[in-house]
């Protein structure tokens, strides 16, 4: 896993800060909470990948 993955879900987690913040202020508490429930769906779709492996790994490790 290279440090790529931690700063592209940094840079998600504050744009989905800034858009939730904005959108709440403006009275739009229901695409606010869309746009948190994309950005966690984006976020897990890049992370899934690392927790197979992680358990595949495990996996290998105590078949041994």
């Amino acid at each position: 896993m290279t440090v790529n993955i931690i700063f592209k879900i940094a840079a998600v987690g504050i744009l989905v800060t800034v858009l939730s913040q904005v959108l709440k202020h403006s009275g739009r508490e229901e695409h606010a909470f869309l746009t948190s429930l994309a950005g966690l769906i984006l976020v897990l779709f890049w992370i899934v990948p690392y927790i197979y492996e992680l358990f595949d790994t495990i996996k290998n490790l105590f078949t041994l």
